[in-house]
């Protein structure tokens, strides 16, 4: 397969993944306020330009959840960054999706992980040192170290607490866009199902 190629099958996946959580009207209660991005690095990508994510984010209109934008090469930072960071420690993991954080997001992820035989994680940002915390872009190969640190391993659920002027969010990470968009779904559905009985 060449690049154009992978490039196209990555894109393409990326769109299934949407048309999944746009179908989804539970998932519309997981969108943080800072929107949720969904991200998918080819295999060579090295920079963010190179990875591929949802232009604009998805966010909730009329009650679902709706994607601003298309599937698109270099339209995210930070998650992008994150997922290039992750690789160096589990190079099979090509995507990402952020969902809200709260107490009952958290006892809903542990128990599906518990169920489903997945790493499970966690990551106190008022431990990063303010030196990193204060220079935009410098945390990510901290974060994503101490993670492998405590856990042995990338978790493929985990969040981060809230830190100075940060909402609290969990991360899922795949294989492909359409896996992570699953799980969101899968723990949106539990969430739904907890919260509303």
């Amino acid at each position: 397969m060449n690049r154009r190629q992978e490039i196209d099958l990555v894109l393409g996946n990326l769109a299934a993944a949407v048309a999944q959580l746009e179908a989804c009207p539970e998932f519309a209660a997981l969108i943080p306020e800072v929107r949720v991005n969904l991200v998918y690095a080819p295999r060579q990508a090295t920079t963010p330009k190179e990875v591929a994510a949802i232009e604009g984010r998805i966010t909730v209109v009329q009650g679902m959840p709706h994607a601003s934008g298309m599937p698109a090469l270099g339209v995210s930072d930070h998650l992008a960054r994150r997922i290039i960071e992750v690789r160096k420690y589990a190079p099979e993991i090509n995507a990402a999706l952020n969902f809200k954080c709260d107490e009952v997001v958290i006892e809903v992820v542990q128990e599906y992980c518990s169920q489903r035989g997945l790493l499970f994680g966690w990551l106190d940002r008022s431990d990063e040192p303010a030196e990193m915390a204060e220079r935009d872009g410098s945390s990510m190969p901290w974060k994503v170290k101490q993670l492998v640190t405590k856990y042995g391993a990338v978790p493929r659920l985990f969040y981060e607490g809230a830190g100075w002027g940060k909402e609290p969010l969990f991360l899922a990470l795949g294989n492909d866009a359409v896996e992570v968009a699953t799980m969101a779904i899968e723990i949106a559905r539990r969430y739904q199902a907890r919260t509303s009985g």
